[in-house]
């Protein structure tokens, strides 16, 4: 699946099956879920779902546990807006996995 695919996937009522916790977060953010997102991140704990994490403390305005992700993480803090941080992380993941 590519960044498109992704992005297209997110009119449908679930998120498509087998994706990764990272991505599942990813796309349960952009449907305006940050709870849900928040614990799909926190099930892939030490792997991609770090830097979501990072990504969701950013967006819910919390700097200092942003921060903390994004060094658990091993990316730099993010200064681009929200929407191309969220497409950046997506289409990194999905070429990992594609």
């Amino acid at each position: 699946m590519d960044l498109a695919a992704f992005r297209a996937s997110l009119s449908a009522a679930e998120p498509p099956a087998k994706l990764s916790h990272a991505l599942r977060a990813l796309w349960l953010d952009a449907r305006g879920n940050w709870d849900g997102a928040h614990d799909a991140a926190q099930a892939d704990e030490g792997g991609a779902g770090d830097w979501v994490h990072a990504y969701l403390h950013r967006k819910e305005g919390d700097a200092g546990n942003a921060a903390y992700w994004y060094r658990r993480a091993r990316k730099p803090l993010c200064h681009a807006s929200l929407d191309e941080e969220w497409a950046a992380i997506a289409d990194a993941l999905l070429r990992t996995v594609g």
